[in-house]
């Protein structure tokens, strides 16, 4: 551990005495931390997510640069926090010193059955900062997650709203859907990759949206990891008979339907392959996050286009207004779907 290293460490340390009080986390570790929490590190993508929508004004940095593209979709203070890393998913890894740089009162990290709980402990733990779990793997987790987050950061009142909103959706969605037996269920195939013969079990949080949209995930199995993607073949994927494929690359759906290959593919020959919107956040997977909500409001309108009537360009800027902070213009509206 270099001087640098050691003097923040020492400065964060002090910080820290001055004013704490000790929390339950959501993986029900007994944790110290400031009394006044301030500048928060978010661990991996999710939390980043999380921070964006409860209180964005503690996000000392970003796990991954905002693109070119992307910048519309950010609040003007979001764009330019430096890239700071995390320790699990996308985005590059933590630098510990990058991190102290930016003097965090606490560090949010990601609990999950996936994700090496100790590893995580002892890399904060080496640094000196104190870290508070949170989980959010599923949609379901999202309104506790928001509450607990609220609680942390004194934003009570905007958390409970926007656990509230989570709620309803799930409802109001889970309502169309369970009306309609899983034999007449749309078959989905989740393209992922360049060539899009990568996709996720139906019983991976990676594709939960599409399942709770109310569509049938053609990939029928149990997630060998916490990262997917599991290969399959063209032959497979002509097997599986899908009526929609929703992807994520958009150069493969723009290729797709001049691809022999893909030619026999049911979804293709009906001009239903669906591009995800990525801006700012993904809209059902990579990061899993709060915006799925607005996912499966989308994608329960392409199932079921009558039962669950959604007038885009309009949830879309509310969902952006309340959850994220900005305001959309229908041309940058437009633009997440093309």
């Amino acid at each position: 551990m270099n001087r640098l290293l050691v003097t923040l460490l020492a400065a964060l340390t002090l910080s820290l005495g001055a004013q704490a009080r000790e929390i339950t986390d959501m993986a029900g570790r007994h944790v110290v931390i400031p009394d006044r929490i301030e500048r928060v590190f978010g661990a991996a993508p999710p939390l980043n997510v999380l921070l964006h929508a409860v209180a964005p004004e503690t996000m000392l940095g970003l796990s991954f640069p905002v693109p070119p593209e992307a910048r519309p979709y950010f609040p003007e203070r979001l764009r330019g926090l430096p890239v700071v890393g995390g320790v699990f998913g996308m985005g590059q890894q933590m630098n510990p010193e990058s991190v102290l740089m930016q003097k965090p009162d606490v560090a949010l990290a990601w609990k999950s059955p996936f994700i090496d709980q100790a590893r995580i402990e002892s890399a904060f733990a080496r640094i000196g900062l104190p870290v508070v779990f949170v989980q959010l793997d599923t949609t379901a987790e999202w309104p506790a997650a928001l509450r607990f987050t609220g609680r942390l950061l004194g934003h009570e009142a905007k958390a409970e709203e926007e656990a509230r909103a989570v709620e309803q959706v799930l409802a109001r969605v889970g309502k169309v859907v369970n009306a309609v037996p899983e034999a007449q269920r749309p078959r989905v195939y989740y393209a992922e990759g360049p060539d899009g013969l990568a996709t996720d079990c139906h019983r991976s949080f990676h594709t939960e949206a599409i399942e709770l949209a109310g569509g049938y995930n053609v990939f029928r199995c149990e997630p060998k990891d916490h990262m997917g993607m599991e290969r399959v073949s063209i032959e497979q994927v002509l097997a599986f008979a899908p009526d929609i494929i929703i992807a994520q690359d958009r150069n493969f759906v723009a290729s797709v339907g001049k691809d022999a290959r893909w030619r026999g593919v049911k979804a293709v020959q009906a001009g239903r392959v669906l591009v995800v919107p990525r801006w700012p956040h993904n809209w059902i997977d990579r990061p899993p996050s709060i915006m799925r909500v607005l996912g499966i409001q989308w994608l329960a309108n392409q199932f079921y286009p009558q039962a669950y009537p959604f007038e885009l360009r309009r949830e879309t800027r509310e969902f952006y207004q309340r959850f994220l902070g900005v305001s959309l213009s229908d041309a940058e509206i437009d633009a997440l779907f093309r």
